[in-house]
């Protein structure tokens, strides 16, 4: 077996390939939308209950940088900030049908461009290649003992 050093390079090196191709999708869309913001709306996306601080904590950043992603965002309508009917206090973030709209488009060009590369592996290699992403999924789940990942 190879050195973990080597495996690990080898692993950066398709990643690197994978975020290029995931990447070359998200800037066919017109116009782009810049990966911090796209990051937004998908944390709001995952959550209902998705309020400003809520976000920045997903982000790793001050409230005021998030607000400042927000208003962007709202700026281009594609969310909205609504007062929490449970505590008028706090600000829910929505998204809006055309982020949504945005984010279906987007999960489908990248499906696509995916489905390019991966027609041009071998069917084996296919297989292959999902059992490798699902024993390193799995090792790297919480379960395993690995801990938070963001801290080393």
């Amino acid at each position: 077996m190879e050195r973990a050093s080597e495996v690990a390079a080898t692993i950066e090196s398709s990643v690197e390939a994978l975020v290029a191709v995931l990447d070359r999708a998200r800037l066919a869309a017109s116009p782009a939308i810049p990966p911090a913001q796209l990051r937004v709306l998908t944390i709001v996306a995952g959550s209902r209950h998705t309020n400003m601080s809520r976000l920045a904590e997903a982000l790793d950043v001050v409230p005021s940088s998030a607000s400042r992603l927000c208003d962007r965002l709202e700026a281009t309508g594609l969310l909205r900030r609504v007062a929490d009917p449970r505590d008028r206090r706090e600000v829910r973030l929505l998204l809006t049908s055309a982020s949504r709209r945005l984010l279906a488009d987007l999960r489908e060009r990248r499906s696509a461009a995916l489905g390019e590369v991966l027609e041009r592996m071998p069917a084996d290699a296919q297989q292959d290649l999902v059992r490798a992403l699902q024993a390193f999924e799995a090792a790297a789940s919480p379960e395993s003992g690995l801990g938070d990942l963001r801290t080393a």
